[in-house]
C-alpha cells in the first residue's frame, strides 16, 4: 500500500486538507495528517477543530511515498522542519505536492526551480525559480502543484493517479461523481 502525510499548520485550508485525504483514502492510500504546531489539535482557516493522526515530531522519520501540503495560510512556509523534509524528499527524488499558498513552501526550500508550478493567484512571487503555468493542476517531475479550494479534488485525483494508477482514480472519480472533463 502506498503512503501519504498531510501536514497541517493553524490556519490551514480544510477543504484542501481534509478533501484531498478523504480522496486518497477511498483510492487505498493510507494517509496519515501531520500536525506541525506542537498539539495534536489544529485550527483550520475557519476555524474548524480539526485531530491530526500525529505530530510532525513522530512522522518526520517515517518513509512514506508523498508529502501534501494544503494551503490556507503561508506560515507552512516557515516551518523549519518541514523545510529539511521537503529538500530531503527532493534529493530523493521522491513525491511531494502542494496546493494554493503551500508551493510557497517548496519555493521557499529552492526546490522548484526550472519546475512549472502553479499556486494561489497573486501569490507567484513566492515560487522562486519555477515557470508559472497555465493548469490548475500541474506536474513536473515528482513535484505537484495546484491553484486552490475549488480544484481540490483534481489535484486529489491527480495525486491518486501518481500513486495508484489512472484507473482507480478514474474509479473514485466516478464514485465521488466527479465528471473527469479536466485530465490533469
Amino acid at each position: 500500500m502506498k503512503t501519504a502525510a498531510i501536514f497541517l499548520i493553524d490556519g490551514f485550508e480544510e477543504t484542501e486538507a481534509l478533501t484531498t485525504g478523504d480522496i486518497l483514502r477511498r483510492g487505498g492510500v493510507v494517509v496519515t495528517t501531520a500536525s506541525l504546531t506542537g498539539r495534536q489539535e489544529v485550527i483550520s482557516k475557519n476555524k474548524i477543530s480539526v485531530r491530526a493522526d500525529a505530530m510532525f515530531e513522530t512522522v518526520k522519520d517515517e518513509k512514506f511515498d508523498m508529502l501534501i501540503l494544503p494551503g490556507g495560510t503561508l506560515n507552512i512556509k516557515d516551518h523549519e522542519g518541514l523545510q529539511e523534509l521537503v529538500k530531503k524528499y527532493h534529493a530523493e527524488g521522491k513525491l511531494i505536492a502542494a496546493i494554493c499558498a503551500a508551493p510557497a513552501a517548496l519555493g521557499k526550500a529552492g526546490i522548484l526551480a526550472g519546475k512549472t508550478a502553479v499556486c494561489y493567484p497573486g501569490l507567484e512571487k513566492h515560487l522562486t525559480g519555477a515557470r508559472i503555468g497555465t493548469h490548475i493542476v500541474e506536474t513536473d517531475g515528482n513535484i505537484t502543484t495546484a491553484k486552490g479550494p475549488a480544484v481540490t479534488p483534481f489535484f486529489a485525483l491527480k495525486l491518486l493517479e501518481i500513486l495508484e494508477g489512472k484507473a482507480m482514480s478514474e474509479e473514485v472519480a466516478e464514485a465521488f461523481l466527479i465528471p473527469l472533463v479536466y485530465k490533469a
